[in-house]
């Protein structure tokens, strides 16, 4: 059977997983492809708020498999509290959670060398989640890494010791004063290492091989946004992975050709966390409003995010990526209100009118052309079909529809599961 594919179109935050929440009971295995605790999940239902980090979101379904697959990196301290919290609310994940062998761990010196390289930057730092998530990527791709497989070697913590050491010396290189006690930090992690071997450890690409074989159907979720990617993020201000369609194959091991829909997911405006471009990026009382209404903080971090006007430029360029077959729009009920809405539909840049993503996105590089609409006052948060929907949103929702060639199936008018219109 095919794999559906699900992933952000922005800088991340956009609401994947709520979604995924909402079609996981579509699905027989969730399987998170790529990122780790830098991401940052939120799920509302009940009249509760949960935030899930690593584990895919569609933990909180009984008859649901949830599978971290190679692709994501874990820190097994992170990892340990979220499935404390989910204890908490008498999930049984022993049964429904799977870790690939192939995923990679986050040490606590991956973290303190993230640490140590951001502040080294100074002004020219990136905006890191500080979670160690690039330095073992770094690990990864230098071939040193530890993986959640070697953890079932006698000898793993000598691998550990070895790397950890090499680490420690490259954090004295950057010469900035880190205060840390790697004793205490190492006596959380091998503590969350016993919770984490607790749990089943596949061969999750032989796994899913299977399951495609056994008709199973498979939801691919992705972490942080497709403007964050590695290759074709705003670069260096991006993660370490390849947050598009592309990451689903190498972050779960499934053949490019049993990939059948791309679910692409956006908001009805556009948000930032961190250092990076942002054409639309609004410094007035607009921007003021979006973030104080959206509650726009990250899920990660706790960071205030930037917030600005939908970036037609940016979410075509992203579905062009992705390969992107149908749309879902989110936290369009944060526009209630506005008087006038702006859509950048194009920018200048070095004196021409472009409708292309171009290489630098940097303020001085492009300003953006905006087409305006009439907003839309009435309270969205209680409606539950599109029939009711305003005219205007409709009118809005149509011209991105026209512009993209892609349908807006889902509108999201609410943080809850049931405040989700399909359309």
């Amino acid at each position: 059977m095919a794999v559906d594919l699900l992933l952000g179109l922005q800088w991340g935050d956009e609401g994947k997983g709520k979604i995924v929440d909402v079609l996981t009971s579509k699905y027989n295995i969730i399987a998170r492809f790529q990122g780790g605790p830098n991401a940052g999940h939120t799920l509302v239902f009940n009249g509760m708020k949960h935030v899930l980090h690593t584990i895919p979101s569609g933990i909180f379904h009984k008859n649901a498999t949830n599978l971290v697959g190679n692709g994501v990196v874990i820190d097994p301290v992170v990892f340990k509290d979220e499935l404390d919290k989910l204890s908490t609310h008498g999930i049984d994940y022993k049964k429904t959670l799977l870790i690939s062998r192939k995923a990679h761990l986050i040490l606590p010196t991956h973290r303190l060398l993230d640490a140590a390289s951001e502040a080294s930057k100074g002004k020219a730092k990136i905006g890191s989640t500080l979670k160690g998530i690039g330095p073992t990527y770094m690990d990864k791709t230098g071939r040193n890494g530890i993986r959640v497989g070697d953890l079932e070697l006698e000898n793993w913590k000598d691998k550990y010791r070895k790397l950890a050491n090499k680490h420690q010396a490259m954090i004295d290189f950057y010469n900035v004063d880190l205060q840390y006690s790697l004793e205490a930090l190492e006596a959380k992690f091998f503590e969350a290492v016993k919770t984490l071997t607790s749990l089943r450890f596949i061969d999750s690409e032989e796994y899913l091989h299977s399951a495609q074989k056994a008709q199973k159907s498979i939801l691919a979720e992705g972490a942080q946004g497709s403007l964050l990617d590695i290759d074709f993020g705003t670069y260096p201000f991006v993660t370490s992975s390849n947050t598009t369609a592309a990451g689903a194959c190498t972050g779960l091991g499934v053949a490019p050709n049993t990939i059948k829909e791309v679910f692409g997911i956006f908001k009805a405006y556009t948000t930032r966390v961190g250092s990076g471009p942002f054409p639309t990026e609004l410094f007035d009382v607009n921007g003021e409003t979006m973030a104080r209404v959206g509650h726009e903080f990250g899920a990660t971090t706790g960071r205030p995010r930037r917030c600005g006007w939908l970036d037609l430029v940016a979410l075509r360029y992203a579905c062009q990526v992705n390969g992107v077959t149908q749309l879902m729009m989110m936290k369009a009920d944060v526009l209630s209100g506005f008087k006038t809405l702006k859509i950048c539909t194009s920018y200048i840049c070095r004196g021409k009118e472009i409708n292309h993503l171009p290489y630098n996105i940097e303020a001085e590089k492009v300003k953006p052309v905006y087409t305006e609409f009439m907003g839309w006052s009435e309270d969205l948060t209680k409606m539950e079909n599109a029939s009711v929907l305003p005219e205007t949103l409709t009118t809005y929702i149509s011209f991105l529809e026209k512009e993209l060639q892609i349908p807006i199936k889902i509108v999201s008018v609410g943080p809850d599961r049931k405040q989700t219109i399909f359309r």
